[in-house]
């Protein structure tokens, strides 16, 4: 709408808008190459993928791991983001948990990627 007011100042483009924008795109990746390297072994049924009920079919259309994965790898960076765009203090929150939006893509990379295996070991078709 106005990308001007991104860049016109370093500190806010950098420290808020990458970085809360690398916390979506962190889980997003782990859990994509979680389920594409690790669960399928880089096998995917081309003609299931256009089958309602094939296996790749979840229920209700939504695959439940995939956006459990996601929120388990979001959550963490979000108390910093919450201080980085002063919507709430940070006096109250523990200093290592402030930091964990510092490194957003990382941590939520490897949460979700962590997670999603795990759910995906447990539910299959959840």
């Amino acid at each position: 709408m106005m990308p001007w007011k991104l860049v016109a100042d370093h500190g806010g483009y950098i420290f808020v808008w990458l970085i809360a924008y690398s916390a979506l795109l962190g889980p997003i990746g782990g859990i994509m190459i979680a389920d594409y390297f690790v669960h399928r072994r880089r096998w995917l049924n081309v003609l299931g993928l256009y089958n309602p009920e094939g296996e790749y079919s979840y229920k209700g259309g939504f695959g439940f791991v995939a956006i459990i994965a996601l929120l388990a790898g979001v959550l963490p960076s979000l108390p910093g983001f919450l201080v980085q765009v002063h919507i709430i203090a940070g006096t109250g929150l523990p200093a290592c948990l402030l930091g964990l939006y510092h490194y957003a893509w990382f941590v939520g990379f490897g949460l979700a990627f962590t997670v999603y295996l795990a759910l995906r070991k447990l539910a299959p078709n959840f």
